[in-house]
């Protein structure tokens, strides 16, 4: 049984992967301090439904080679927003558009707790 790997190899292993899947606009949210459910938040864009599929299995099939469980999706039967949390990572593969509407990064950009008031 392979021991679980540090939030940095994690997050480093999975923009890796995002390069080599030609994903867009790839942008990394550091949560340490902020947020008690993870360590980081990465937000990336695929350009069409079927490019982020490929990305939300490509990277899913490299977190489990890696040794790490209990990997939540969510979004993968659409493809327009695929919800990848790995514990100490989680990634939103969006569609562009989709990623326009939510705009998670400004959200996070923001004093979180100023946000839930």
């Amino acid at each position: 049984m392979k021991a679980q790997p540090d939030a940095d190899k994690t997050l480093n292993m999975i923009l890796s992967r995002l390069d080599d899947m030609k994903a867009e606009e790839t942008v990394t949210i550091d949560l340490r301090g902020k947020s008690a459910f993870s360590d980081y938040m990465i937000v990336t864009t695929g350009r069409a439904n079927r490019h982020v599929g490929a990305i939300a299995e490509n990277v899913t099939k490299a977190l489990k080679e890696t040794g790490i469980k209990n990997i939540h999706v969510e979004g993968l039967p659409n493809c327009d927003w695929v919800l990848i949390d790995s514990g100490d990572v989680v990634v939103h593969v969006f569609r562009p558009e989709v990623r326009e509407f939510y705009n998670l990064e400004r959200l996070w950009a923001q004093n979180p707790a100023a946000a839930a008031i």
